[in-house]
């Protein structure tokens, strides 16, 4: 199976052994360097994630 060009906050989190609030965070503060995160214009209180999967994976270096 093909992997996606993109990533969920979930799975990125577990690559990175953090909580996925570490990533969500990181994403909306712009801390992190592989992805962003937007405020959803139809709830302004919800938060929606984009994570390159090739950025992460330039990021965290090689993975198992």
């Amino acid at each position: 199976m093909k992997k996606s060009k993109n990533m969920k906050p979930e799975e990125a989190a577990k690559i990175m052994e953090k909580d996925v609030m570490f990533v969500r965070k990181g994403l909306q503060r712009g801390t992190l360097p592989f992805g962003y995160a937007v405020l959803t214009q139809t709830n302004p209180d919800r938060w929606s994630y984009h994570i390159s999967r090739k950025q992460f994976e330039e990021y965290i270096g090689e993975i198992d």
